[in-house]
């Protein structure tokens, strides 16, 4: 083999490579939350209904959770510099079609081919940053992946409710399109390829019983929030998405090699972590999507204003973000856990207990430092786990991460979401009757309807609160584990396709 073939790992220029990956995490994760405000102007823009209009959301989510499974065989299959210019070329792609789309089909299917790029990039970002960093850098550069996962997601309502006020909603994409030509021209300059590539063979009908499965999983989840937990379609796709997913996981474990590695969960730490992961995932969507609701719904403040609320939280996470990667180099996952969590859980109680006059200013302050919590472990805990992992299941390990959070997102938004206005419909029917209310009477009706949403909210942050304190306890069971660098990290990586084709000549 020509040392010119390969470049040793020490000598990689690992800052570029962060830089270009960053760019493409922090443009598509900014994506997936940008159309929640301007939703309800789009949809009477496009002549559709609101229920047409969510498949914006929707649609993105399934596509998104179903290609995440497969990226493990695309990661093994292509080499990391191709597969992330092709990643982020169908991303563009996709924006582009939805910045000069002029009907919902169009519109829609740009949605979906961005999504599947977002799907690829993910996972392929989590692995390459296990691959060209060693153990006790990890948490660093984690760290600033954080900000990327956090801080986009969290700017998406506050910056999509003022473009929406100034100017058409086209220009959201307008505002997207040249990050995603800067972070290919990033990735052609810059990325290199971090793995020996194979030819794995593709099971194609594990990839239909995963599509099957997560696809019917998060679309039942997704309609049981508004159309109701007993409801034939949301009943029968769940059925029909727990079957598959049962298929898949047992062809998974018994094939020798697995589109999606079900024995990852043989490790201890990465499961513990992983658990903890998702039950974290889910219970910080319910402060993302129940607060705007209780603002704009019960108190009347406008979608910028509901935004800008959750805007000092996400700033001091991406602050904290790379502070917390540093401090996790030095003790580790576990007590940064704990007090994460242990933040987590008492504000997430406190928000259990809205009333129709708590302030905008009380608001801000305990989803602030809710957040804080939140910085505190969620990076910590993904890295942990990974870091057990032996560098054959990278790939796999961060497929299954990214999988599980994506689904965690989704069946949390459609849980709490479910459990308010189910709260909030059995509370509205006693307030009726106990207090006399006339139905005809809108007034009456009104106080009814804002002081029942209240209530539900407050129900399904007591859910969360729970949620959070169980991911507590579990926590403490968190533990350092000692990982051999040459049997984590490939000590040389080939630089370029035409040098990955000569070193293995």
């Amino acid at each position: 083999m020509s040392k010119t073939a390969v470049q040793d790992i020490q000598t990689l220029k690992k800052g570029p490579i962060l830089v270009a990956l960053l760019i493409g995490a922090f443009v598509a994760l900014l994506n997936q939350t940008l159309l929640n405000v301007a939703l309800p102007t789009m949809a009477k823009d496009l002549n559709v209904e609101t229920t047409v209009i969510q498949w914006l959301s929707t649609g993105f989510m399934l596509v998104n959770g179903v290609m995440v499974p497969v990226t493990a065989y695309l990661m093994a299959r292509f080499t990391s510099r191709n597969l992330f210019i092709t990643a982020m070329s169908l991303f563009t792609l996709g924006t582009l079609l939805c910045a000069f789309s002029d009907s919902f089909g169009l519109l829609l299917a740009g949605r979906m081919v961005q999504a599947a790029g977002a799907g690829i990039l993910m996972p392929l970002m989590t692995f390459t940053i296990l691959t060209i960093f060693p153990i006790e850098k990890r948490g660093s550069a984690m760290g600033l992946v954080g900000v990327a996962m956090i801080f986009a997601p969290a700017i998406g309502p506050t910056l999509s409710g003022w473009m929406v006020e100034h100017y058409d909603w086209h220009y959201l994409f307008y505002l997207i399109l040249p990050f995603g030509i800067l972070s290919i021209v990033l990735g052609i300059l810059f990325m290199r390829n971090v793995t020996e590539t194979s030819r794995p063979k593709l099971d194609i009908f594990a990839v239909v019983l995963s599509t099957i499965g997560f696809g019917g999983i998060l679309y039942g989840f997704s309609q049981a929030g508004s159309e109701g937990w007993g409801a034939n379609e949301v009943v029968w796709t769940l059925a029909i998405g727990a079957v598959s997913l049962l298929w898949f996981v047992i062809r998974q474990l018994r094939s020798e090699k697995p589109i999606l590695e079900m024995r990852v969960f043989k490790y201890d730490v990465f499961t513990l972590t992983t658990i903890i992961n998702v039950i974290a995932t889910m219970a910080l969507f319910s402060g993302m999507i129940l607060l705007p609701l209780y603002l704009q719904n019960v108190r009347g403040f406008t979608p910028i204003e509901s935004g800008l609320m959750l805007l000092p939280g996400a700033i001091l996470m991406g602050i904290m973000s790379p502070i917390t990667g540093y401090i996790f180099d030095k003790i580790g996952a576990r007590w940064l856990a704990v007090a994460g969590l242990a933040i987590m859980t008492v504000t997430t109680y406190e928000f259990s207990q809205l009333t129709v006059d708590t302030t905008y200013g009380h608001l801000i302050a305990v989803y602030t430092i809710r957040m804080f919590g939140m910085s505190l472990m969620m990076m910590p805990i993904q890295t942990a786990g990974l870091n057990q992992l032996p560098a054959r299941l990278n790939g796999h390990g961060t497929a299954m991460s990214n999988t599980l959070r994506t689904i965690a997102g989704a069946l949390g938004t459609a849980l709490l979401v479910s459990i308010m206005s189910n709260k909030a419909a059995e509370v509205g029917k006693q307030l009726v009757v106990s207090m006399g209310v006339d139905p005809q009477n809108a007034a009456q009706m009104q106080t009814v309807t804002m002081q029942a949403m209240v209530e539900g909210i407050n129900h399904s942050f007591v859910v969360a609160t729970w949620m959070t304190a169980a991911a507590f306890v579990l926590a403490f069971f968190i533990k350092r584990v000692a990982v051999d660098n040459k049997k984590t990290v490939p000590h040389q990586v080939p630089t370029t396709a035409s040098e990955n084709a000569n070193a293995k000549a």
